[in-house]
């Protein structure tokens, strides 16, 4: 089998396809008056992700995520159903279940001794008891099952002491209570977003009985180790990895290769050998070959990487993908290994994709929805998720040799969103700057009038190399729900539109892709219904970046908000955990800071006049709050309207919190209402244009 074929229409397949694509119109906004949606409603949302079926294929354990709004965080409990959707049930609080290879227990993850996540194991019997099978200070990642169910391979963090650290203090008086020993930092990469510090220590990997006992660490070395796969044999583990004595030298960033270790002995072989990163290995059901995904070395800020398929002992290594310039996702092999499986997100949405072993790659899916397979029965009976503009995401279930034909299985937000009147989504394309084709999203409100003027908000995804999507957005609605037009793109650096793309804004970054966004906003003026006296702009991370480069380059925007931004990139190297930005730059900066400066939105301060917020983790190190009060002091300085949201307990982002996800939407919609003529329920109604400097 090279790949499943294109099914011809049928009434089976056509009936089924047509309810599917009836799907984004179940929670289509009726012609009857309905309530809007209320930010409240986002504390009531719950999710679905990573239903595995079992390999008999007559149940499926699935993981499901809500919101505990009382101690402000999210949680998430395994639920099992059987295949045709029936009898619903909580099985355990926890995640990412996985079936055992016979079927007759769950892997999952949940809080347990000694601290933070550990494994368990739950039999699926009458009894349904569980047992915890790692106790690490470390918790583990990544957890595999054997072949033969009996033992889990998984990645955990070991530490170990800096090889500078340590120095022999003199005796100190009886009972004096001295200050803790200093951290000493020796790695470029020494402190991680969402994390802290992370300068000692190295991920390894680990296998363990399935019945509990003492876990064997398989690998050594200070080198980190990821992607682990057993063979189909259970003899060895396929991994990633760059073991080499001078991994940790900045010209080897994008170093990677594939490795084997032996169960039985902790014996290594490498795989592959070329520069550049190679990674992901997944062997064939036969154990005969591995696929892998890599590409050469380079030195642009992004390219795609092929899919690579080479013998169980690293020879004959050839690539059949070849002509395929999208993004690869997990891959998966068919059942007669004819093939790959994989979903790829592209042009604006996530379909299903199959990788030939005899080369060549076939979409397999192509509605506008988020489709998104998590597994399949040994008969071929798959089961994922599929999102779309006014479904969060639920269950399906499918046949591999007709994916589109998918049967419903879950609805999780009717009861939240069944009653709701969402605002329309609309997609868009128009053409920018050299002849880039742009596409975009316009989420309207609901009973939307076109002879009216509505304020607008451009919203800037974060990356840059990323992608917005059709799919249901709560943010933007609930905007919409307020009575703004909500415009997001997918401006030049997003992937999903091939390597030339995303590759458009390499060493041009903020600046190059600015174009794409004005664009957007003079195709919704063109419209008639935007107010071009209400124009609004904001992002995170990389929209942050973003926009604060905007206001310091136009003044079209009655107001900004920059979250979670870098200004300036020169003191970002020193202070952010993303020292992988120098490398988006021609030259270092102490050896020419001319392009440094270019892309600096603080060197731009002094035409600032639009008025100007940053909403910011205290937290976050990806990019730092000081890159924010640079920003915010300088416009004090010049006297610009400005303020600085400094958002407790995050780290990168603002919306880790549930309760400050509610207060960005809040700040965002109050600070656009006090400098916008738009009258919504934050108005300040006296129009006093001063305070909040």
């Amino acid at each position: 089998m090279t790949h499943p074929p294109t099914p011809p229409p049928h009434p089976t397949t056509t009936l089924v396809a047509l309810a599917a694509l009836a799907v984004a119109a179940t929670l289509a906004p009726p012609a009857t008056a309905q309530p809007r949606l209320a930010l409240e409603r986002y504390l009531e949302i719950e999710s679905v992700s990573n239903p595995q079926i079992s390999p008999d294929g007559s149940r499926i354990v699935y993981t499901r995520g809500r919101i505990d709004d009382v101690n402000d965080r999210r949680e998430s409990s395994l639920w099992m159903m059987n295949a045709d959707g029936s009898r619903k049930r909580h099985l355990v609080d926890g995640g990412g279940g996985a079936w055992s290879p016979d079927g007759t227990r769950i892997l999952y993850t949940a809080p347990g001794d000694p601290r933070g996540s550990q494994l368990f194991v739950r039999w699926m019997d009458a009894e349904g008891l569980s047992t915890q099978i790692t106790r690490l200070e470390n918790g583990p990642s990544n957890p595999r099952w054997s072949p033969d169910g009996e033992w889990i391979a998984f990645t955990s963090r070991v530490d170990d002491r800096a090889d500078f650290a340590g120095v022999s203090l003199p005796d100190r008086p009886a009972g004096a209570q001295w200050e803790r020993e200093p951290k000493v930092v020796e790695r470029a990469a020494y402190k991680r977003d969402g994390t802290g510090y992370v300068d000692t220590g190295w991920t390894h990997i680990f296998v363990v009985p399935a019945a509990g006992g003492t876990p064997r660490q398989l690998t050594g070395g200070d080198w980190n180790h990821s992607g682990v796969q057993w063979s189909p044999d259970g003899s060895e583990i396929y991994f990633t990895s760059f073991r080499d004595a001078d991994a940790h030298r900045p010209e080897h960033w994008q170093e990677s290769e594939i490795y084997a270790v032996s169960v039985a002995d902790g014996e290594i072989r490498q795989l592959t050998g070329r520069r550049g990163p190679d990674g992901n290995p997944v062997p064939s059901p036969d154990g005969s070959l591995i696929a892998y995904t890599g590409i050469d070395a380079h030195d642009d800020t992004y390219r795609n990487v092929r899919i690579h398929v080479m013998n169980r002992d690293g020879s004959s290594s050839r690539v059949i993908s070849e002509g395929y310039d999208r993004q690869v996702g997990p891959m998966t092999w068919a059942p007669d290994g004819g093939g790959l499986y994989f979903n790829v997100s592209r042009d604006g949405y996530r379909q299903l994709h199959f990788a030939s072993l005899q080369g060549g790659v076939s979409m397999l899916t192509s509605n506008d929805w988020l489709f998104a397979m998590s597994s399949f029965s040994d008969d071929g009976v798959a089961v994922g998720t599929i999102s779309s503009a006014h479904e969060p995401g639920d269950i399906y279930r499918f046949n591999l040799t007709h994916p589109e034909a998918v049967t419903r299985l879950t609805e999780v937000n009717a009861d939240v969103l069944g009653d709701v009147q969402l605002g329309e989504v609309e997609e868009i394309r128009y053409e920018s700057t050299d002849d880039f084709q742009i596409q975009g999203w316009i989420v309207k409100p609901p009973d939307f009038d076109p002879s009216r003027k509505y304020p607008l908000m451009l919203a800037i995804h974060g990356g840059p190399h990323a992608m917005y999507n059709g799919g249901f957005n709560f943010a933007f609605q609930e905007h919409a729900a307020n009575d703004y037009v909500v415009l997001y793109t997918n401006p030049r650096g997003s992937t999903g539109y091939g390597t030339e793309f995303a590759n458009a804004i390499n060493h041009d970054y903020p600046g190059a892709d600015v174009p794409d966004l004005m664009k957007g906003v003079d195709e919704m003026l063109a419209r008639g219904y935007v107010d071009e006296n209400n124009l609004f702009v904001y992002g995170c991370s990389g929209g942050g970046i973003l926009t604060s480069y905007i206001v310091g380059n136009t003044d079209r925007f009655r107001a900004a908000s920059a979250n979670c931004p870098i200004v300036n990139w020169i003191s970002a190297m020193g202070t952010s955990d993303a020292i992988s930005y120098m490398r988006t730059f021609e030259k270092p900066f102490w050896e020419d800071p001319a392009e440094w400066i270019d892309r600096s939105s603080i060197f731009y301060v002094g035409n600032v006049t639009t008025p100007t917020m940053f909403l910011t983790g205290e937290m976050d190190i990806r990019t730092p709050m000081p890159q924010t009060e640079e920003m915010y002091q300088a416009l004090q300085y010049l006297g610009v309207p400005t303020v600085m949201i400094r958002f407790q307990g995050e780290w990168h982002g603002t919306s880790r919190r549930p309760s400050n996800f509610l207060r960005t939407q809040l700040y965002l919609r109050k600070w656009f209402e006090k400098w916008g003529t738009h009258r919504g329920p934050m108005t300040d109604q006296d129009g006093d244009r001063g305070g909040l400097r």
